[in-house]
């Protein structure tokens, strides 16, 4: 009896530990974003990962962290976004660079 009263409760504390670890949504953001020329677009960042999973003209981009002197840049795949205090900025496609309020 002793070793069913111990894999019981090694279960119990197995599907403990399952129910109430760490959720991967709870591990992400999300903000989405409108800008001055119409443009929106959503942007992911998860905890474990520097780079910005972006949502732009029905295409995901996956962006690398670059160096900024304010905020935090990421580029790549021809999308460039800042964001800083003040709010974000966003080149794409050959586009001007515009700005960009949450939404």
């Amino acid at each position: 009896m002793t070793g069913y009263k111990i894999a019981f409760f090694g279960a119990a504390l197995f599907g403990a530990g399952v129910i109430t670890g760490p959720s991967a949504a709870l591990a992400q953001t999300f903000d989405s974003y409108r800008c001055a020329d119409g443009t929106r677009f959503i942007v992911g960042f998860y905890r474990y990962d520097s780079r910005a999973h972006l949502q732009i003209d029905g295409r995901a981009v996956t962006l690398t962290k670059r160096l900024a002197l304010s905020g935090a840049r990421y580029s790549g795949g021809g999308v460039t976004l800042v964001i800083t205090k003040t709010g974000a900025t966003i080149r794409h496609v050959k586009r001007p660079v515009t700005a960009c309020e949450l939404t």
